[in-house]
C-alpha cells in the first residue's frame, strides 16, 4: 500500500497592494494560483485592518470582511457555516490572516483558514518585514524626492502636533531603512 502525503503550501507574506499585482494563472475558470515575484502564490499571510463588514443570512449564508493595510485593500469571503467565524470581528480590529487565494468576476479575493486578532502595531512590522529585502534608493536624485516627501509629510502633520516616523514609513513606499536614514526617531514636528 503506498502512503500519500498532503503537502501544505508555503503561506507568502505580502502586503495587499503586492499581492494584487500578481498575475493570475487559470486552468479553464479556476485559479490555479498567482505569479508573483518568482512565485506560485497560492496561500497569504496577511496583516490588516478590516474596514467594512458584510454579513446575508437567510437560506445562502455569505459574508465578507474588506481588509486594507495601507498599501491596498482585498476582501475575504465566507461560505456557508463558515459565515459564523466573522461574529467577534468588527470594524477596525487587525487580523492576521492565513488564507487561500482564489478568484471571481476578475476579483481577487482570500478564503481564510485562520483568523487572529493582533495589536495594530503588527501592520508596522509586517511592512518591514515586507520591505526588507526592497531595493536601496542609491541615486541623490530619489534621496532629494524621498526628504521633500518627509518634509512635506511632517508639515502637513504640525496642526496635529507632528507626525511618528512609524506612521512616515506607513505612508511612504520607500524602504524603511533608507528613510530611518533620513530622520530621527520620535516624534517629528516642522519648526521652519
Amino acid at each position: 500500500m503506498v502512503e500519500q502525503s498532503f503537502k501544505r503550501r508555503v503561506a507568502y507574506k505580502f502586503t495587499i497592494g503586492k499581492l494584487l499585482e500578481g498575475a493570475p494563472v487559470f486552468e479553464g475558470e479556476r485559479l490555479l494560483h498567482l505569479s508573483l515575484d518568482g512565485k506560485e502564490v497560492v496561500r497569504v499571510n496577511l496583516i490588516a485592518n478590516i474596514t467594512d463588514k458584510y454579513l446575508q443570512e437567510g437560506e445562502k449564508k455569505y459574508g465578507t470582511l474588506t481588509l486594507d493595510d495601507a498599501s491596498g485593500q482585498i476582501q475575504l469571503r465566507f461560505f456557508g457555516d463558515d459565515v459564523v467565524r466573522m461574529e467577534n470581528l468588527n470594524q477596525g480590529d487587525t487580523v492576521l490572516i492565513i488564507g487561500l487565494v482564489r478568484s471571481w468576476n476578475d476579483q481577487v479575493y482570500i478564503t481564510p483558514e485562520i483568523i487572529k486578532k493582533q495589536d495594530p502595531k503588527f501592520l508596522l512590522v509586517r511592512k518591514l518585514e515586507t520591505e526588507m529585502n526592497a531595493p536601496k534608493i542609491q541615486n541623490k536624485e530619489n534621496i532629494r524626492e524621498l526628504k521633500d516627501k518627509i518634509i512635506t509629510l511632517i508639515k502637513e502633520a504640525e496642526p496635529t502636533g507632528g507626525i511618528g516616523v512609524d506612521k512616515i514609513i506607513m505612508q511612504l513606499k520607500d524602504s524603511p531603512d533608507v528613510i530611518n536614514q533620513e530622520i530621527s526617531p520620535g516624534t517629528l514636528r516642522y519648526l521652519g
